[in-house]
């Protein structure tokens, strides 16, 4: 089913309570604290947790799971601590002190310093996310460079300098490179994990001194139009019995229609259609779930215009008829069912 990556996090993190971001180090020793970690703090009205490794003097890396519409991060900034970020499953998004936002969808990377984004909030247009961050503080690394980057004669001022630049950030987009680099860390047993990250690490480093920020290939939008896309979301999940068009929405929030189609796509992760007809569909799964309402109601409900319709998108979406999603839910028999992981 289409719905499986946020299914598969939900069960991750069923343990959890909502409004709870849970940090966890490993191994967990007081004395050895992460980069930024006496100053960490977050909150969210959802719910996620990240695991952090020390990979190396001055790196760690960090696994996220987030399950969240948005989660505010606060931290000291320093110019000098790259910030590495890898989306996985999901969406990521920030806006920036510049003004500017970035936006990453699965396979992407971005890079800014920690002063970038030292007071910041994450959001999550898909409403999760399962990712990894990594945090190296340059002056440590060139001061402890592990044999294979000092024999490569790594140029830790020139990643610096090319990356760690105020307010900015750069974004590449997904590439075989990239995820021949990340792919393997995800799922890792625990005894495999800090070899395979120091190995990784290393091999990340290798391949980012060959690039510049001229290389990136990822949009970054204004603040102020990454909010108004916020405000049409709203609009459209709000009123879901409603079919608004193209032109009817860039007359009322006075944006063109291109800018509109690519700014959205840029934050969601899709076109406008695309995305509604499959928040339609979560939002029919979970009335299917938590109500007794007919299968004729929740079509009116959700903008079909008839139930005939309603039931051909929904099985082209899960591979079951409404009825029995409805049937097989209740008898907890779906695969990652929401009544264990909610």
């Amino acid at each position: 089913m289409k719905n499986e990556p946020l299914l598969q996090i939900a069960s991750h993190l069923c343990h959890i309570p909502g409004g709870t971001f849970m940090v966890k180090q490993h191994p967990a020793d007081t004395k050895r604290s992460s980069l930024f970690m006496d100053s960490f703090q977050t909150r969210t009205s959802g719910k996620g947790r990240m695991d952090i490794y020390q990979v190396f003097p001055g790196i760690h890396l960090s696994l996220n799971l987030f399950l969240a519409d948005q989660v505010s991060f606060r931290h000291n900034a320093d110019q000098h601590i790259l910030e590495i970020t890898h989306c996985h499953l999901g969406r990521i998004g920030w806006n920036f002190h510049s003004g500017t936002s970035v936006y990453l969808g699965s396979g992407d990377l971005s890079l800014q310093s920690t002063d970038c984004c030292a007071d910041s909030v994450m959001a999550f247009p898909l409403g999760y996310c399962e990712g990894i961050s990594i945090f190296i503080h340059l002056k440590n690394l060139s001061d402890h460079l592990p044999p294979v980057l000092e024999d490569a004669g790594l140029d830790i001022n020139r990643i610096d300098r090319l990356f760690c630049r105020g307010d900015t950030s750069t974004a590449f987009p997904a590439s075989p490179d990239i995820d021949g680099i990340f792919r393997p860390l995800y799922g890792l047993p625990e005894h495999l994990r800090l070899p395979y990250f120091r190995l990784k690490v290393q091999e990340l480093l290798l391949f980012l001194s060959r690039l510049s920020p001229e290389d990136s290939g990822l949009a970054q939008y204004q603040s102020r139009q990454t909010a108004l896309m916020q405000e049409i979301h709203h609009q459209l999940t709000e009123h879901l019995d409603r079919r608004y068009t193209i032109e009817e929405l860039s007359r009322q929030y006075l944006i063109n229609t291109s800018s509109l189609k690519e700014t959205f796509k840029g934050v969601y992760g899709m076109p406008i259609a695309t995305y509604m007809k499959d928040y339609r569909i979560h939002k029919a799964m979970e009335l299917l779930q938590h109500t007794d309402e007919s299968i004729a109601e929740i079509s009116a409900k959700i903008g079909y215009e008839t139930q005939g319709k309603f039931t051909k998108t929904f099985k082209e979406f899960t591979n079951l008829t409404p009825s029995t999603y409805r049937k097989k839910y209740r008898e907890g028999t779906l695969p990652y069912d929401r009544k264990r992981t909610d």
